[in-house]
């Protein structure tokens, strides 16, 4: 399992130029599930959600990803009326580092706390979506995909997240990931 995860880690960080909100396309279900997937800061952003909600652990588990989407659906709106949000590649960028440190340092955080950040990290994720909407030829179709994208990258960290426990309970595997995850975050600070 522990030769799965790191394979996995891997092959994700050497697809590191994929960022979706850089893609554009014409489609409904299939796009919109894509955006998410294929976006490298967003899939990460969505995975490192789901590790941490299983750190923090009882209703967390669904809760945080759930505030995530809710609150990236607000962001959606938002950037589909057009309605401006200023520095959203640094808000996702910046995700990316924040959430990173947070299942880098050995602290349960505060679920408020936690509420918080993701879904003001939601936002800014759900903006890079809608903005793109109004040029789609199926915008309702994009929006389910794209929910659907961001909840199935949701339950992949979430299945991670427990797979890592169980195997290491002290948390190593997940705080060494998490600061991988953050150094890569730097690294889209300083690109953006």
């Amino acid at each position: 399992m522990m030769r799965f995860i790191t394979l996995s880690i891997l092959t994700v960080f050497l697809s590191l130029p994929a960022q979706a909100h850089e893609l554009h396309s014409t489609g409904g279900f299939i796009s919109g599930f894509n955006h998410p997937v294929l976006g490298f800061d967003h899939m990460l952003a969505m995975i490192c959600v789901g590790i941490l909600s299983t750190k923090l652990g009882g209703r967390a588990i669904w809760t945080v990803p759930t505030v995530f989407v809710l609150f990236m659906l607000f962001g959606g709106i938002v950037g589909l009326l057009a309605l401006p949000i200023p520095f959203v590649e640094f808000g996702i960028a910046a995700s990316v580092l924040l959430l990173g440190l947070a299942l880098a340092i050995d602290r349960k955080l505060p679920q408020w706390l936690v509420m918080a950040f993701v879904a003001t990290f939601a936002i800014f994720h759900g903006h890079a979506h809608g903005v793109e909407m109004p040029q789609l030829a199926e915008p309702a179709l994009y929006v389910l995909g794209f929910i659907c994208g961001t909840s199935a990258i949701h339950i992949v960290g979430v299945i991670l997240g427990i797979a890592m426990q169980d195997k290491d309970p002290r948390n190593r595997l997940v705080r060494s990931s998490g600061g991988v995850i953050a150094l890569v975050g730097g690294y889209l600070l300083l690109s953006v």
